[in-house]
């Protein structure tokens, strides 16, 4: 944010500084005046600056309000700038219908919450997510990220069914296919309010390279997709494809999150990595913890050079 612009925000910080701290009612808050500055400011940055004030306070961290007040709080503070907040329909059992893709994981919130903090990074971009589950991670990248074009992909038809659901309940609009995308990309879309949206059946055992191609991905990303060692030879076996997907010279950015249940399958993965050729480095550990998951799962997201 710009020095003028900060000094401008300072009272309005301020305030959401002392409501938060005092854990006073949300609708307290000065929301209309953030909806007033979200207009004439960037964005990203004010929400960031709000985050370090709240969430992100030292007092908060070593002093933590309830999970329901944070969670309430930054529902209410994700709906300004979008028009909505983040909402999910999701299964009540962690295995139905075959699949596990129907809950949202905790990987998924950690590799969402770094997203938001670095939300440069997907800016006028295009994303290609492999194994979408119920859409948390995306959708919080479409609404608080900018990108340019996002891509959910799943396998299982009662995932794919939930996730356009769930994205049209965001008051997102769907593409009817990934060629729909493909020509509003040739477009300047840098200002559109909203990503060019769309869900794709992607199995990567049989997916191609020329299909994985046609997405033109910036930027790949998975979150809690190592299962088990039949997953992680699967994925790495997409992620090699993409390897080949080489778009202006440069093969696309990818950010792999996942918790470590066991560390056996995770050392197989980074084996498997090796192996395959595809360069990886650990991202740093991110501080703020926005949403509510298990606090002592060990989490790490891996950014792979493919």
């Amino acid at each position: 944010m710009a020095p003028e612009e900060s000094a401008e925000a300072a009272p309005l910080l301020r305030s959401f500084e002392r409501r938060f701290l005092a854990a006073r009612a949300l609708s307290s808050f000065p929301w209309q005046s953030l909806e007033e500055k979200l207009r004439d400011s960037s964005g990203s940055e004010l929400l960031l600056d709000i985050l370090q004030k709240t969430v992100k306070h030292p007092l908060c961290r070593k002093h933590p309000p309830s999970v329901k007040y944070a969670w309430s709080f930054l529902s209410e503070l994700i709906r300004k700038p979008s028009g909505d907040s983040v909402t999910l329909s999701e299964s009540t059992a962690i295995i139905s219908h075959g699949t596990t893709g129907l809950v949202t994981w905790n990987a998924a919130l950690y590799l969402a919450e770094w997203a938001m903090e670095n939300p440069a990074g997907f800016a006028h971009r295009t994303v290609l997510e492999l194994g979408s589950g119920a859409g948390l991670t995306g959708l919080a990248i479409c609404k608080m990220c900018r990108p340019r074009a996002y891509v959910f992909s799943d396998c299982h038809s009662h995932v794919l069914e939930q996730l356009q659901g769930n994205i049209l309940l965001n008051g997102l609009s769907l593409e009817p296919n990934v060629a729909a995308v493909a020509q509003h990309l040739g477009h300047d879309t840098a200002d559109a309010e909203s990503p060019r949206v769309t869900v794709a059946r992607v199995d990567w055992d049989v997916v191609t390279v020329p299909q994985l191609a046609a997405f033109q991905p910036d930027i790949v990303i998975a979150a809690d997709v190592l299962y088990c060692p039949e997953t992680v030879l699967s994925l790495v076996g997409v992620l090699q494809k993409l390897s080949a997907c080489q778009k202006d010279q440069r093969a696309p950015d990818a950010y792999i999150a996942f918790t470590i249940r066991n560390p056996e399958t995770c050392q197989l993965f980074t084996t498997e990595l090796g192996r395959a050729g595809i360069p990886w480095e650990e991202v740093p550990s991110h501080d703020q913890k926005l949403f509510p998951y298990e606090e002592h799962s060990e989490m790490a997201i891996l950014k792979l050079m493919l």
